[in-house]
């Protein structure tokens, strides 16, 4: 039977990578985001400081109850938890043994303990499918327990590793399906109408350069991505399980693709980075190059039918079910050729049997483990020993398939019915620490006719000499080129793209914002590109809402060097001065500005070695550039992996 040991390594050191990027993003940007003058303090969520267990665990379970105790501010908690996971990934990443157990549950319990205080900058999909995918990591990982006695030394690896590689893949399956189905059940009309690429490029978040150029792409081009978008999302992942080794390589390729695709044309930080990580489960040891037997003659014809027949009908009902036909102009027509009821009717028998399904491929998973307990495992105890944390993991992989049942079943109602009301009952006792979530990315097309924008604008004077505030990776300047950013996320740059799809009495931290930058707030202009102010704030801050287009087709040099062009749509905010009452007064019942916080970071920053320290590093560390901070630090892990790797060979 295939070795699937290098392919759990392999995992393990992409979620190091992930986790490692995952906190470098965030620790440049905590001063200004959540510092005691930031845009959004942690202070005015954080609960008591925790004197029991029970305090720890209540509402809002975080480490950071137990940073005062230290003297830390909360700040400078966030900061050592952050260090902290810099520190641990980073060890992981360049040396394996580090990647066992008890570093990824440290690593989760830290990013865990971020997220609870991260609010709207830090309650993304990708955030909270890196708490899933790191609680599922914990039991992927080894326990690396080395008993002194060569004869008693446990092995790196183990027969339960295929169900908790098993628990991966079906997140991996979760995730892609769901993202696919929500398209299509949203009833936007762009995905029905196969026109959602013609959008998407110049209206996600942080498009890089590539978006420009596949923007421009033919329209029957972009509708028939669409199509391959549905195909890649709703009918591969069931190839997830598939009993044919080509079929499941095939899946993870077609993964790859699109997520390569995503990465070259979107800054979608470390998410696509995770999810070719979650389909490395897809693969095996033969694969990297770590070959064992080889497959019979006969099965391999076996194997070779069965994938003709698998792509044979993928292909028929891909042409089927969206009327793809060849025209005239040897360009390729397509339609969705079947209905929002046909679909609901797919629905309804499709979900509740992938959960049947799911539950079946589990229980072969758990016997085919069992039988290589007692075919491959030498010595009558190490058989049982082996067979022993096979059913310790088979309890625990059922308890986190039961509960993942809960948010998945969300799909459709009449899988609902069909989901065990114990597995409710558990899902409720645990919902607190997101040990699995319902997902469904790019559920609706926005910025259709237009990306909405917020520029914001200061002056000393109400009715002229606005200048406009620079951000670092969101448009702004027209001639400026899309950045590339990811595995980087700006995290106040992708929430201006939210505020611009609202209003700013939806997003209270907007008006933080504005009165930060009306008192030139050092923390939260580091993360900004320019300010036009930068010796004395101005007196006047307005914000107005652009329509951004992408320059026309036929090069940026022949639309005057400009990537972008734009028209003013109307006013986002107001004419608003610092010492306005009804701003001031609002902060200040939103917990929001603290007059005396300046002078309790001051005393709490001395209060003791651990703070003394913390402090010290961040004066030294600043708030760097995130992308190139974020890239020499992966840069220096991977390469400090390459060389030990080297030397240890």
């Amino acid at each position: 039977m295939t070795r699937i040991s290098r392919t759990r390594d392999l995992f393990l050191f992409f979620m190091a990578v992930i986790y490692l990027a995952a906190f470098c993003s965030l620790y440049v940007q905590i001063p200004g985001l959540y510092g005691e003058n930031g845009i959004l303090p942690a202070k005015s969520v954080i609960g008591k400081e925790a004197d029991s267990w029970d305090d720890l665990l209540d509402s809002q379970p975080t480490l950071l109850k137990l940073t005062p105790k230290l003297g830390l501010s909360v700040q400078q908690g966030m900061d050592l938890l952050c260090m902290a996971g810099m520190v641990v990934s980073f060890l992981c990443v360049v040396c394996k043994t580090m990647r066992d157990t008890v570093s990824f549950i440290l690593l989760w319990m830290l990013y865990f303990s971020l997220y609870q205080v991260g609010q709207t900058f830090l309650w993304f999909q990708w955030d909270i499918l890196l708490l899933e995918a790191g609680f599922l990591t914990i039991l992927v990982a080894p326990f690396n327990l080395q008993i002194p006695v060569k004869k008693f030394r446990l092995s790196f690896y183990h027969q339960h590793d295929s169900i908790t590689l098993w628990l991966v893949r079906w997140l991996l399956f979760r995730l892609m399906f769901s993202s696919g189905v929500v398209k299509l059940t949203s009833k936007c009309p762009t995905w029905w109408g196969l026109t959602a690429l013609n959008w998407h490029f110049e209206s996600q978040c942080i498009p890089t350069p590539l978006a420009w150029w596949w923007h421009h792409l033919p329209h029957w081009f972009l509708q028939l991505s669409v199509v391959m978008t549905y195909v890649i999302e709703i009918a591969i992942p069931f190839l997830f399980f598939a009993p044919v080794r080509s079929l499941r390589l095939f899946s993870f390729w077609c993964q790859v693709l699109l997520q390569l695709l995503i990465i070259v044309t979107g800054n979608y930080n470390f998410f696509n980075l995770l999810t070719i990580a979650l389909s490395i489960a897809l693969l095996d040891d033969d694969f990297l190059g770590y070959r064992n037997k080889k497959s019979t003659s006969s099965s391999s014809i076996i194997n070779k039918l069965m994938s003709v027949v698998v792509f044979g009908y993928l292909g028929y009902q891909t042409v089927k079910q969206f009327g793809l036909n060849l025209k005239d102009d040897y360009t390729i027509g397509s339609k969705i050729a079947f209905s929002q009821k046909d679909f609901d009717r797919f629905l309804s028998v499709v979900v509740p049997w992938t959960i049947w399904f799911g539950a079946f491929s589990f229980a072969f998973e758990v016997l085919v483990a069992l039988i290589r307990c007692y075919t491959e495992v030498k010595g009558s105890f190490w058989k049982n020993w082996a067979a022993t944390q096979v059913l310790i993991y088979t309890v625990i992989g059922a308890t986190m398939f039961a509960i993942s049942l809960v948010p998945y079943s969300s799909l459709h109602r009449d899988a609902e019915k069909i989901v065990p009301p114990q597995a409710k009952t558990l899902h409720s006792r645990v919902n607190n620490f997101h040990l699995t979530s319902s997902y469904g990315l790019f559920r609706r097309m926005t910025g259709v006719g237009g990306r909405p924008e917020v520029v914001i604008e200061g002056s000393n004077s109400r009715d002229s000499g606005w200048r406009e505030y620079e951000f670092f990776y969101k448009p702004g300047d027209l001639g400026r080129r899309p950045p590339v950013v990811a595995p980087h996320q700006p995290r106040l740059d992708w929430q201006m793209w939210f505020a611009a799809l609202g209003s700013y009495q939806h997003n209270t931290w907007f008006l933080n914002l504005a009165y930060r930058l009306l008192t030139n707030e050092r923390d939260v202009l580091e993360l900004i590109q320019y300010n036009p102010f930068p010796d004395k704030p101005p007196k006047y801050l307005r914000a107005q809402l652009y329509k951004y287009h992408f320059s026309k087709d036929g090069g940026v040099k022949l639309n005057g060097g400009k990537w972008w062009t734009r028209e003013l749509t109307g006013e986002y905010l107001p004419v608003v001065t610092k010492d306005e009452p009804t701003l001031v007064n609002f902060l200040q019942q939103q917990g929001l500005l603290d007059a005396k916080s300046k002078k309790s970071k001051k005393s709490k920053s001395s209060s003791s070695f651990v703070a003394r320290a913390v402090q010290w590093l961040r004066d030294m560390i600043g708030q760097p550039e995130g992308f190139m901070f974020v890239m020499t630090v992966l840069l220096t892990a991977v390469t400090a992996n390459f060389i030990l790797a080297t030397i240890m060979s």
